[in-house]
């Protein structure tokens, strides 16, 4: 049994001077992960400050010509909504890829960017684990290691980052806005997650009393050639051994600018510009693709256990760039690769 506190949020500011006051205190919005983390005893925190009656759950067009997404905008929410739907399809694309209807339906747009990964030894309390208990050991490393990292990895920590979402925010170049207290701030996608090193207990650069508050998608969102793939262990409610986000601009019968990003490979959601970059300017199909491939993956390494995934990321990488390039992209209620 786990005591703990019980305190609602009136507003961003109350939130941030709740937590600024009580460290060993967490928000909880739709609580799809936490109180998982909870219930394994992984996470005991002494209070949770309820923040799901925040007024943060629009989508609102910027000035800028892109949209603002309010942090606790649910999941199902945001992957049906026609402005997502229409302007990043890729997005919507990539939310439907996850979970169930279900969890989507509780899930929060921030909550989403604060998953733990779902590592089997970071989960069980009696093994080694240096995200969980930092100094410990990296179980996994010597372990059973299948769905484990094969870029970015540590001497501690060879765990992945579980979110689908957070694939395409980072190949979409978005933007997170926090609060903390000493005001808001906007953190680049791109410096929001981390990699082990020798802190893998740090998921993300956000300190502990900031609040996401929002996500800033730019104006391009690359409507017309994109698609996510996931390849896992079956069609439906699994995490991915890999998953792609691509989406290219078109003109001319060349690639004028790329974006690609893979999950299920890293601590992070892994975006390589140098792989984006060998593919500007080129012509789309298997040749161009397998070089920038090559490119993203030329520092992998597996395990024991998931060296498969090197090539099985490969080839997904060169799929996915033919269904973008083909505006073509992977069916989420038909999830058979075609």
């Amino acid at each position: 049994m786990i005591n703990f506190q019980y305190a609602r949020a009136n507003d961003v500011a109350d939130a941030v001077r709740q937590i600024a006051a009580a460290p060993g205190a967490k928000f909880i919005a739709g609580g799809t992960n936490l109180i998982d983390l909870m219930r394994k005893d992984v996470m005991r925190p002494e209070m949770l400050i309820d923040i799901s009656r925040l007024p943060l759950k629009t989508v609102e067009e910027t000035a800028e010509g892109g949209l603002r997404i309010g942090a606790l905008v649910p999941n199902s929410d945001l992957a049906y909504h026609p402005l997502i739907a229409q302007r990043y399809p890729l997005v919507a694309s990539a939310i439907l890829a996850g979970a169930s209807q279900q969890l989507r339906n509780m899930a929060s747009t921030g909550g989403n960017l604060l998953q733990r990964t779902r590592c089997a030894y970071f989960y069980d309390t009696v093994t080694p684990c240096n995200k969980r208990e930092p100094g410990s050991g990296c179980s996994a490393i010597a372990g059973h290691n299948r769905m484990h990292a094969i870029l970015g990895t540590s001497e501690a920590c060879i765990a992945t980052h579980p979110s689908d979402m957070c694939v395409a925010l980072a190949a979409l170049d978005a933007n997170v806005q926090v609060a903390g207290p000493g005001g808001e701030r906007t953190v680049a996608f791109a410096d929001f997650h981390r990699l082990p090193g020798d802190t893998p207990q740090r998921d993300t650069n956000l300190a502990p009393d900031e609040l996401i508050v929002a996500i800033e998608l730019p104006e391009r969102g690359f409507a017309a050639n994109y698609s996510y793939l996931k390849i896992r262990d079956r069609l439906s409610y699994a995490f991915a051994l890999v998953s792609v986000a691509a989406a290219l601009d078109l003109s001319g019968g060349r690639i004028r600018e790329a974006r690609l990003a893979l999950g299920g490979v890293a601590h992070k959601p892994w975006r390589d510009r140098a792989a984006e970059a060998a593919l500007q300017g080129q012509e789309p199909g298997p040749a161009s693709f397998g070089r920038a491939a090559d490119v993203l993956l030329h520092a992998a390494k597996g395990f024991a256990h998931n060296a498969f995934k090197i090539d099985l990321a490969r080839r997904a990488i060169v799929r996915t760039l033919t269904q973008a390039a083909q505006a073509t992209p992977q069916s989420q209620s038909d999830k058979r690769i075609r």
